[in-house]
């Protein structure tokens, strides 16, 4: 089969104009970024239309170094849906650079299943993860001539709580000292970088429901604390405005096309092991203002992304999903079930049935928050005859909806089968309503141990005395009612990347707490998780280049 940039180039694409007109978006409201992508004004969302909109969401089994390929499901779901003549759109994350020339090489879907044009969607796209980048350290330079300028006059700051961020994988960053050289070099400081897709603002970005929550959230950043215990936020420094004004334009979601030429949003890019892993808010909204069904996905595996969809973007912006499908490999499940990373490809029958214990504990979860599960099992060349009928006799007995996903090799003729399930399923039995977590009155560590010891199954929580301190000042600030993003590694329900399969019966820790007092959530740091990721021994960027004028080794 081609390659997936192969495939990319081949695909005649279609004026973005044409494909806006397509799904019911006037003309005069596109904003070009080029022939094939444009930025779509949010005015344009109608509630009583998303209202009658069937949203699905797509998550997956625990995240395997093998891939899971969840995007290339969703953007397959929808072609599929298009194909048996329903009106169906994708909402998609933005990829960051740091994994795209650090692991992965791409994220916009494989093979007859991308959105496109992907070259340009990889890398800087409309500009928003660079916009986001320089609004966070536009208010990092703020803070500190803030700090430099009024020191004579006896200011400061007790706490600095707000670093800077790149979109590179970078772990040299994580700890740096400012302010070396001269008196008027700043004032000499310890601090440190996070990955762009880590960033609060990324998160308002993404959580915002209009320009005015945009500016209203950014005045709320909380960038440290006074000598005398007062927070001091953006606002003191004066600079929403300036902030919002670097946004104005990153906030408009941006539409470009799939494969086969229908309409795809890709707006936002907050990771989900480090934040709370859904596409903007409007982006979604956005979709399902023009689309009869919209497909969304959410970042790794369902306990991390679908419960953040659920209990963060969910909860604030009411959004329902009328059904959840869960993504399944047979390497991914083998992995779980203690197959070695090297011999996943070849049949393994007693392995693929141990490792269905992860997928059953992830449909017991999305169960409990009201959904109703199907599995959708995106095929690899290796799987066999044998192997797929196992997993489609396990989903029979619990109960699920199980359909085969050929989009990789067939596009959207390869996902009519499991369009056509999600259609009948929502029209038989959509989800009940949503079924949160934890209640927003819930202390921060109700919250956490809720989902910690109710989803991901550990015994106990423990934390440590600099997170105690931080869930105090945290009651003493009264925004204990916001919801908790737990930062944790993918690979594993427990905070542990080398337990893999369903793992009970563990202790989780919780080593630090981050406010993010714009975004309205209370970030948990869990083990070792770094929001700033660190580049493999391989890094994908030794392959990507430029050859003959086309650029190689995206994916």
């Amino acid at each position: 089969m081609k390659a997936d940039i192969e495939i990319a180039r081949e695909t005649e694409l279609t004026k973005i104009k044409q494909v806006a007109e397509h799904i019911g978006i006037p003309r005069d409201e596109v904003e070009n970024y080029g022939r094939y992508i444009a930025k779509i004004p949010e005015h344009l969302i109608d509630e009583e239309k998303v209202k009658r909109s069937n949203l699905i969401l797509v998550t997956a089994i625990t995240a395997t170094k093998a891939g899971i390929g969840k995007t290339t499901v969703s953007i397959g779901l929808a072609l599929g849906l298009n194909k048996i003549g329903k009106k169906a759109i994708v909402a998609l994350r933005e990829p960051s650079l740091g994994p795209c020339f650090g692991m992965k090489g791409g994220a916009a879907g494989g093979g007859y299943a991308q959105v496109l044009p992907m070259e340009k969607i990889n890398l800087h796209f409309t500009g928003d993860f660079h916009a986001i980048t320089s609004a966070h350290n536009m208010i990092s330079a703020l803070l500190d001539n803030y700090l430099y300028q009024n020191q004579s006059k006896g200011f400061g700051l007790k706490e600095i709580l707000w670093k800077r961020v790149l979109d590179v994988n970078d772990r040299s960053l994580r700890n740096v000292v400012l302010g070396l050289g001269a008196k008027t070099d700043g004032i000499t400081r310890q601090s440190g970088f996070d990955i762009t897709p880590a960033s609060e603002i990324m998160a308002i970005l993404c959580l915002s429901k209009d320009l005015d929550d945009l500016r209203r959230r950014i005045e709320n950043i909380l960038l440290g604390f006074t000598y005398d215990g007062k927070p001091f936020t953006v606002n003191d420094l004066g600079v929403a405005g300036a902030i919002t004004v670097l946004l104005k334009d990153a906030i408009h979601p941006n539409l470009v096309q799939t494969t086969e030429n229908t309409a795809a949003f890709v707006h936002g890019g907050p990771f989900a092991n480090i934040a709370h892993g859904c596409n903007s808010l409007l982006a979604t909204k956005m979709a399902m203002t023009f689309g009869d069904y919209v497909v969304t996905e959410a970042g790794f595996g369902a306990d991390l992304g679908a419960e953040k969809f659920y209990n963060i973007k969910c909860r604030k912006s009411g959004l329902q999903p009328r059904l959840t499908v869960i993504v399944a490999t047979t390497q991914g499940l083998k992995m779980h079930g203690g197959v070695s990373l090297d011999r996943i490809k070849e049949p393994n029958m007693e392995g693929l049935r141990e490792g269905l214990r992860n997928l059953d504990k992830h449909v017991r979860n999305l169960h409990s928050f009201g959904q109703t599960v199907i599995v959708a099992f995106n095929r690899y060349a290796t799987d066999t005859d044998e192997e797929m009928e196992l997993l489609h006799q396990h989903c029979d007995k619990l109960g699920v909806g199980f359909a085969i996903n050929n989009a990789y090799s067939e596009g959207g003729e390869g996902a009519v089968d499991l369009a056509r399930l999600v259609v009948d399923t929502i029209e038989q039995k959509p989800s009940e309503p949503l079924r949160f977590t934890y209640k927003d009155s819930d202390s921060v560590e109700q919250k956490i141990e809720k989902v910690a010891l109710g989803l991901y199954g550990a015994s106990v929580v423990t934390y440590s005395s600099e997170t105690r301190k931080k869930i105090k000042l945290i009651e003493e600030m009264g925004i204990a009612h916001y919801p908790v993003c737990i930062a944790k590694t993918q690979y594993s329900f427990s905070a542990d990347p080398k337990i893999y399969g369903a793992v009970n019966n563990f202790e989780f820790h919780i080593k630090d707490i981050v406010i993010n007092n714009g975004a309205e959530m209370i970030v948990a740091i869990a083990g070792e998780i770094m929001r700033m990721p660190g580049l493999p021994k391989e890094p994908q960027a030794k392959y990507i280049d430029i050859v003959d004028g086309q650029i190689d080794g995206l994916s």
